[in-house]
């Protein structure tokens, strides 16, 4: 009753809010006060962006956890998206870690708890036959892109249902601000089918279905039912899928790439960013390429994701598809994925199960790299601390085998930070500084002393937001009719590409964050002259022809202004 009063009584406030949520805030002039009918609705001053900047961020900063810091900023986003997205460009380094990962991991955790109100689509399997109301209840006309999960495998915290919907309400915070797209054309959404998590399903509070996932089969038919139905109610959007279970993940993906316009993060857009930094991590590491040998730690969908885009880069420098598969040795919980260890393999696991074995079976990971000797190791367990400090010593002793100059490529990949393989200043120490590092969360960088000087190393972060965001601007501004693999090979290969001298002076394999629109610009171009080559592109060509007369500068200043740029 109460709320249906306050309705009636302050319908200004209904007005004020939706003025003020695409709007300036304090900037409004007195004259788009008055016009708008924010005269007395705001206090009695005008501010510039820096001023409302200043004031945010102070308050970011004097709050006590990041929960809370997500949750302000979250307050901003509502009332005001142009400041909230000038201070997530301008402080990115700073903001997008509370925005995204780490923190966004415990949002989802607590999602059902700390709800104030909706964000996202949330469509639930028991209301499939209303599928294309939904999608049309949607208040922003025309999205461009979206991010889609069914919450069934959260970061590395497992099934968290429809909490899992935070993943989408982050990922497309940093497509608008790493790339460009209009925050009124990104749409998140959480598919709901259910839940094996016993504790959310005992939560009084928790706000999705209350039972247990239907089959595989009919989870399938629903997900074949929300690709159609989201097709035919926006034609022009890129759905990007996240995090699903590996199984689902892999045959999503494969289901649906050669008929919608879409592509999965998980598998591809992990592939393309560990695929950009190994680029330059093999040219530091003084090993030659024939000689390097890569053990994962981890055989989901990122795992095998992340190998078969490392294929793809040694096919492409003239290695038959055996020759560059055989570079290859997945490690899951049960040791290393062989064709005869006697379990039932995941069909994702079985295009790396070795055969040359000899039927030895290698149980742990410090066996395999005693078998192996390898040059490079990546984890992607979302198991805190699988690296160990003998792990890592082997790895260093293996690389330091082959010949003077060599240094050991060690990505320790999972997220959040309490699910990495192991830590930044762990990696520095156990390998005497020599390690080529990168993470999937953020790691501060870390001073040690080195005779009598002090030397300070610098982390490098392979975070996806470096590639899909690119890779989605890049395939809307070509109107691509589907995202092909070529476009996320170049990806990857445009990332390795943008760093400056400055960075490649540091030794870093990465942009600095602070830089990632200009490597989105980087990447989405390159995405773009990719899907023109496999012949996706539905631009005219003539508009290609004249691209293609003056040069990437045209093509860079297109892209440049057909992104959103938040003026205060």
């Amino acid at each position: 009753m109460a709320t249906t009063a306050a309705a009636r009584i302050f319908p200004s406030l209904r007005a004020m809010a939706a003025n003020l949520s695409r709007g300036q805030g304090l900037s409004f002039t007195p004259q788009e006060r008055v016009s708008k009918n924010l005269t007395g609705l705001l206090p009695h001053v005008m501010e510039d962006g820096n001023k409302q900047c200043e004031r945010a961020l102070k308050m970011i900063r004097t709050r006590s956890t990041n929960i809370d810091r997500y949750l302000y900023l979250s307050s901003i986003k509502s009332q005001n998206a142009d400041l909230f997205y000038r201070l997530l460009v301008d402080n990115a380094k700073e903001l997008m870690p509370l925005v995204y990962t780490p923190t966004i991991g415990d949002v989802c955790l607590q999602y059902s708890t700390i709800y104030t109100r909706p964000e996202a689509l949330y469509i639930s399997i028991k209301q499939r036959k209303s599928m294309k109301t939904i999608l049309r209840n949607w208040p922003y006309p025309n999205p461009e892109i979206c991010v889609v999960t069914d919450g069934s495998r959260i970061l590395g915290l497992g099934d968290l249902g429809v909490n899992g919907v935070g993943i989408p309400i982050g990922k497309l915070a940093l497509y608008t601000a790493a790339a460009g797209i209009h925050p009124d054309k990104t749409l998140p959404i959480v598919l709901d089918c259910g839940t094996a998590n016993e504790t959310n399903l005992k939560d009084p509070l928790y706000l999705g279905l209350r039972s247990k996932r239907p089959s595989v089969a009919e989870q399938q038919e629903f997900m074949d039912e929300f690709m159609t139905a989201a097709a035919e109610v926006f034609p022009n959007m890129v759905v990007q899928f996240e995090d699903f279970e590996s199984e689902k993940a892999f045959n999503y993906l494969d289901r649906y790439r050669d008929t919608y316009k879409c592509f999965n993060d998980d598998i591809q857009g992990t592939g393309a960013v560990v695929l950009g930094g190994y680029i330059g991590a093999v040219n530091l590491s003084g090993v030659p390429l024939e000689e390097q040998r890569l053990v994962f730690m981890g055989a989901g969908s990122a795992g095998v994701g992340v190998a078969k885009q490392l294929v793809e880069y040694y096919t492409k420098r003239g290695l038959s598809e055996q020759a560059a598969r055989d570079k290859f040795w997945l490690v899951d919980t049960k040791g290393l994925v062989t064709k005869d260890r006697g379990d039932k393999l995941a069909e994702h696991k079985k295009y790396f199960a070795r055969g040359d074995n000899n039927g030895h079976q290698f149980r742990t990971l410090e066996e395999v790299i005693e078998y192996v000797k390898p040059t490079a190791l990546v984890g992607l367990t979302a198991t805190f601390g699988v690296f160990t400090e003998s792990v890592v010593r082997a790895l260093k002793a293996s690389v330091d085998a082959g010949g003077l100059g060599r240094r050991p490529i060690l990505f320790p990949l999972s997220n959040p930070l309490t699910k990495a393989e192991c830590t930044f200043e762990q990696a520095v120490t156990w390998t005497d500084g020599t390690v080529i590092f990168a993470s999937g969360s953020p790691f501060s960088q870390f001073t040690a002393k080195v005779g009598d000087q002090a030397v300070t190393y610098h982390p490098n972060q392979g975070n996806n937001v470096y590639v899909f965001p690119g890779i989605g601007l890049g395939a809307i501004l070509a109107k691509a009719s589907r995202v092909t693999d070529n476009m996320i090979y170049t990806s990857a290969a445009a990332l390795a590409g943008s760093l400056n001298a400055e960075e490649v002076h540091k030794g870093l394999i990465y942009p600095r964050i602070e830089r990632v629109r200009d490597a989105s610009i980087i990447v989405a171009r390159e995405v773009m002259k990719a899907a023109r080559r496999d012949g996706v592109s539905q631009l005219p060509e003539d508009q290609w022809l004249e691209w293609e007369e003056w040069g990437d500068p045209a093509l860079d200043k297109f892209i440049k202004a057909n992104i959103y740029d938040p003026q205060l």
